[in-house]
């Protein structure tokens, strides 16, 4: 069994003063080509992406993983009215500075996808390409719904077997094919253990704020310009899970329309969202990343 691939713990400044968190993953040798920005879905973190981007980075790319605002190792913000898809987008612009980045490929993971369309109408220049998984300019508002039952809500887990149980129930949808490993090792990526021993979810519950304050209009967001915008101008992937239900079929097929020429691949078995470590999303990932620099 090889060794992990190793990362570099990097932490930046956001224009309001929080210290954030990214996984900062070197790349092989080789040519230089644009790194990749990876941002994770509403209640992940930079973990979600420990297959997909060794992968990456051993191809040659160097990969920064990110902890959003309120998640992992990143600071929570005083005001939970910031927890908004465009302070996001500031923010992972300001890690785009500081580490002196000019131009990225972004890999948005659901609310990472909406993360990446803000940011290309903030700075277009910023984005070289981009890979939306399960999520669109427009969300199936069940899907959205299932979603915000559980973000933010209070459990108790008293151990990691709990942790793994709980991960299962909210996810088993999503991943009908999990074994019991699978779901510890979930439960290890979304859980962190405190100092007193006490588990807890590894994100602000106040993360749901925004969502609860702006009620039924939440669920059903429309960034159709934004998404134009987006897959017009620049390289698109969208991956699809057979099974999802934020991002329909319907929706997709209207995304298809919209960008003749944007990438497609929809993973069988999978509901929302893939973690882009199978098979089918591996080697549309690949395929679509050889023609990008």
């Amino acid at each position: 069994m090889s060794a992990p691939y190793p990362f570099v713990e990097r932490r930046w400044t956001s224009p309001d003063g929080l210290t954030l968190f990214a996984r900062d993953y070197a790349p092989a040798a080789g040519t230089a080509r644009p790194p990749v920005i990876a941002i994770h879905g509403l209640t992940r973190n930079s973990a979600d992406f420990e297959a997909i981007a060794p992968l990456l980075a051993q191809s040659g790319r160097r990969v920064l993983a990110v902890d959003v605002r309120g998640r992992g190792l990143s600071n929570r913000a005083p005001d939970p009215m910031t927890y908004m898809p465009d302070v996001y987008a500031r923010d992972v612009l300001a890690l785009m500075e500081q580490a002196g980045i000019d131009r990225a490929v972004f890999v948005g993971t659901s609310m990472g996808g909406l993360i990446t369309m803000a940011l290309t109408a903030i700075r277009p220049k910023a984005v070289v390409a981009a890979i939306l998984n399960d999520i669109g300019p427009e969300v199936a508002p069940e899907g959205l719904a299932r979603i915000a039952a559980y973000s933010g809500q209070p459990i108790e887990i008293g151990s990691w077997a709990d942790a793994a149980a709980y991960a299962k129930r909210i996810n088993a949808v999503a991943f009908p094919h999990y074994t019991d490993a699978d779901w510890d090792a979930f439960a290890r990526r979304i859980f962190r253990q405190q100092p007193d021993g006490e588990m807890a979810l590894d994100y602000d519950p106040d993360i749901a704020v925004p969502i609860r304050a702006a009620g039924a209009k939440a669920l059903v967001p429309n960034l159709w310009p934004m998404f134009r915008r987006l897959a017009k101008k620049r390289p698109t992937l969208l991956v699809r899970g057979a099974n999802s239900d934020l991002l329909s079929a319907d929706i997709a097929a209207r995304m298809k329309k919209a960008a003749p020429t944007m990438s497609y691949v929809e993973v069988p078995g999978i509901g929302h969202a893939p973690m882009l470590d199978e098979a089918e999303a591996k080697a549309a990932i690949f395929e679509f990343l050889a023609e990008v620099d």
